[in-house]
């Protein structure tokens, strides 16, 4: 059977597609916005709200998360470039009511804005220091 290119052209469109999807090294990560590769960052000022408002899409559940807390953020190299990274630490609440284990995010921001959320943080967040975040506790739908 002869394919014509437009046919295979089409039939590789969606794995083109899919390998252009993937995200950081660990296929967990979301990039929200674009990396202009500046060495300067801009601190991100208005970190707390836009992680606030990130979190209520990114849980499930956004109600009756336990033992928030949140690191501010300082600069890291990352993949070989700096950006400042802020460290979240929760407890998710289940559909039964139950609490998931402690979990810990590493947040990224590139030119001030929240750009994406590391799920594996143990290396990016060692030796950061934690203070409570009671605003991610209060959230609603």
């Amino acid at each position: 059977m002869v394919i014509s290119a437009k046919r295979a052209l089409i039939l590789l469109l969606p794995i083109s597609l899919a390998a252009c999807a993937g995200g950081g090294e660990d296929g967990r990560e979301a990039a929200m916005t674009i990396d202009n590769g500046n060495a300067i960052q801009a601190y991100p000022n208005n970190y707390r709200t836009e992680l606030l408002a990130f979190m209520k899409t990114y849980l499930n559940n956004p109600l009756g998360v336990h033992e928030a807390s949140l690191a501010e953020p300082v600069q890291r190299t990352i993949g070989g470039r700096v950006r400042y990274v802020t460290c979240l630490r929760f407890s998710p609440r289940e559909s039964d009511g139950s609490y998931r284990e402690l979990r810990e995010r590493a947040v990224l921001y590139v030119n001030g804005r929240l750009d994406r959320v590391v799920e594996n943080a143990t290396d990016i967040c060692a030796g950061a220091v934690y203070a409570g975040f009671p605003d991610l506790e209060k959230l609603t739908r």
